[in-house]
């Protein structure tokens, strides 16, 4: 019996041990989701600034033109965002199923250490990897790694577009979204607010060029911000979740200490009221 509960006491210290874990857990992707989100309306609107300077330069496609594009035989490529660490649900692998076949026929550029993982256990080969940064200050280095790997991807010949796909909280849960990188869409660009075009002081051209190496580089921002908020808030339910379950677990083994010691010392006593009987009857 002493033994039983020793082995009992143990169990719940190790349940509290990682309670402990996950509260932690808890904590750190909470204060990443809660800094993400302040920092997302400016990138946001970052994106939409430089989409309307882009609108209010270049001049729409005719429907011809549009339709050719559209129809224009292509090299794809596929910029995704998953998860960098573990312990956030199935949200590495909802996404890599949303691609399909994509993942296999496309050239792949993968974010996030966890999701490589799983993408290397499918078999899936990316042609270019690279983690997702601990805190939202590295993001922009991250972007421009992002960036110089596409654009040699491009000089290459290994891809002539390019669709990003990531998660972003929608009513608080992590909803897929993909996008189409380049050739821009001009029908997703913001609208200019302005009644005439702004004057411009540099040849078109190389103001279209510019214009378009920010845009690509704020929308690569964007999503990788929306991402680290998405996994963290993801992070958070998961952990939530497994701690509902070590308080279940932790619940039940206290409740089986406190038996387990009630019987251990019914026992005692009926074990020493025995004694005592066998000593009257002798006497």
């Amino acid at each position: 019996m002493t033994e039983r509960l020793a082995d009992i006491r143990a169990r719940i210290e190790g349940i509290q041990q990682l309670g402990a874990v996950v509260n932690a857990m808890k904590g750190v992707a909470a204060a990443h989701a809660h800094l993400a989100q302040t920092q997302i309306d400016a990138v946001d609107g970052y994106v939409v600034t430089i989409s309307a300077a882009m609108s209010s330069v270049l001049r729409p496609l005719s429907t011809d033109a549009a339709r050719k594009a559209e129809t224009a035989d292509s090299t794809p490529g596929l910029l995704v965002f998953c998860a960098e660490q573990g312990f956030a649900g199935a949200f590495s692998e909802r996404l890599l199923d949303s691609l399909g076949s994509e993942a296999e026929t496309a050239e792949l550029f993968l974010i996030g250490t966890r999701g490589l993982s799983i993408a290397t256990a499918r078999g899936i080969k990316p042609h270019w990897t690279a983690p997702l940064p601990s805190h939202t200050a590295a993001l922009p280095k991250l972007a421009n790694q992002i960036t110089t790997a596409i654009y040699q991807a491009v000089a290459y010949g290994r891809i002539d577009s390019l669709d990003v796909v990531f998660n972003r909280l929608h009513t608080g849960r992590p909803q897929r979204t993909r996008q189409r990188l380049f050739p821009i869409d001009l029908a997703s660009l913001s609208p200019n607010t302005t009644a005439t075009r702004p004057l411009t002081q540099l040849p078109q051209d190389t103001l279209i060029y510019a214009l378009g190496q920010e845009y690509f580089y704020a929308q690569v921002c964007k999503a990788a911000l929306h991402a680290f908020a998405a996994e963290n808030e993801a992070r958070m339910e998961a952990t939530s979740a497994a701690g509902n379950q070590i308080a279940r677990e932790l619940d039940t083994f206290q409740a089986m200490l406190r038996r387990v010691r009630q019987e251990a010392i019914t026992a005692e006593i009926i074990e020493l009221g025995t004694g005592a009987a066998s000593t009257q009857t002798r006497r």
